[in-house]
């Protein structure tokens, strides 16, 4: 049996512990769990107008910016969470930490993502934001996604990896927020089980080393710069620090810490000086420091580069 709550906070779901209450609140574990909710929000929705409609899927946070006034309509948190195989391929719900994936490849001797060792998050937020780090991007083990539109109709769609229009830190899924990711399957190969856990565990120890993992935060704030988008005489500046992710692109790590942002602070809102495509949470963060605090970044980096930032995040409220 499904429940909708009522004022549930949300700073709890957050990896940043920033965030405010929303206004009805549901946790589904599978499709069926699902369905049955959103036939109920249906009739307890029917007479509100605009936001108070709204709908939002939440995984783990771990790339979101909750506001402080909380959210006016109804959260899902998604818990579908299983793992199976069959003629060589993972199908895994979207609510399975990437780090039960990695625990389950290397147990299996699977290869193909071992890029997103230390990878925060769930497999449909990583679907979602077409994930990637060290050259690699989900993208490319992704045979099949499983999705159901909340809007209008509930309907069950079956996405090949060529509907699933991804892009650099994009797919279908993030740009139709009304497209709920169920599933996912993965087309991995066999490998040698010992090479396979040596290279998830020296991403780990990567990220350990150079992200301010001992804060509340929600991962790199800001895309990297692709390099067609870079002038030439910031190409130059820069050249010792442009890597392949997938595609060359200069960090913006680089950018904010050559202005001089590592540690500039909003309240307990902070641009991390151990990596400064990163904001801390020192303690007591408002959603409203973090958001002052990328507009101060943003405008600085226009103004003495005269590049444009993106983020990366979602902000909700």
């Amino acid at each position: 049996m499904v429940k909708i709550q009522k004022n549930v906070s949300l700073k709890n779901y957050s990896n940043f512990k920033i965030g405010g209450p929303a206004d009805y609140f549901l946790t589904v574990k599978n499709t069926e769990d699902l369905i049955r909710g959103l036939e109920s929000w249906k009739k307890i929705s029917e007479k509100f107008v605009g936001n108070n409609k709204k709908i939002f899927i939440l995984g783990r946070g771990t790339n979101l910016l909750i506001s402080d006034t909380g959210f006016k309509g109804l959260v899902i948190h998604n818990d579908i969470k299983f793992i199976e195989e069959k003629d060589g391929l993972i199908k895994a719900g979207s609510a399975v930490l990437v780090k039960d994936l990695l625990d389950y490849c290397v147990e299996n001797s699977l290869s193909g993502i071992e890029w997103a060792g230390g990878l925060p998050g769930t497999v449909g937020g990583a679907v979602r934001g077409n994930a990637g780090a060290f050259g690699g991007e989900i993208k490319s083990v992704v045979d099949e996604i499983t999705s159901l539109e909340v809007r209008n109709n509930v309907l069950i769609h079956h996405y090949k990896n060529r509907d699933c229009e991804f892009g650099y830190r994009t797919s279908v899924f993030k740009t139709n927020p009304g497209k709920v990711i169920i599933s996912a399957v993965f087309k991995l190969k066999k490998g040698d089980k010992k090479k396979i856990e040596r290279e998830i565990e020296e991403k780990k120890a990567y990220r350990k080393n150079r992200h301010p993992l001992e804060y509340p935060n929600i991962g790199s704030i800001f895309k990297n710069m692709p390099l067609e988008k870079v002038s030439k005489n910031l190409r130059e500046e820069f050249e010792n620090s442009i890597k392949i992710d997938p595609f060359p692109v200069l960090p913006t790590a680089k950018l904010i810490s050559a202005s001089g942002l590592a540690g500039r602070r909003v309240g307990d809102a902070q641009v991390s000086q151990k990596h400064p495509n990163f904001i801390i949470n020192l303690g007591h963060a408002k959603s409203e420091e973090v958001l002052e605090l990328i507009n101060i970044v943003k405008k600085t980096i226009k103004n003495k580069f005269g590049i444009k930032l993106e983020e990366e995040i979602t902000v909700l409220g």
